[in-house]
């Protein structure tokens, strides 16, 4: 897995063998793992976070978008895909 920032207690990364899905980052800050998809930008599963916290990590992503985006594109080949259901 991949770290691409921290932020206060938050730690965002994704998984190196999941190139086939969409864009996406995972959120962990202890045993909580949230998972949003980066385009458009939209929670996936919250994995035991609280609304207010999903709000905050959101808020974080929105304003760290580019960078997000960038260490995605950059590992993956900036391959897009579709959501999986």
């Amino acid at each position: 897995m991949l770290t691409v920032i921290r932020v206060g207690p938050y730690r965002f990364f994704f998984y190196a063998g999941y190139r086939d899905e969409s864009r996406h980052i995972r959120v962990e800050r202890d045993e909580n793992i949230a998972k949003f998809w980066l385009d458009p930008i939209r929670l996936q599963s919250s994995g035991g976070f609280n609304r207010v916290e999903i709000s905050q990590i959101h808020k974080i992503i929105n304003e760290h978008y580019s960078q997000l985006l960038e260490a995605w594109n950059e590992y993956f080949g900036g391959r897009k895909r579709k959501p999986k259901s």
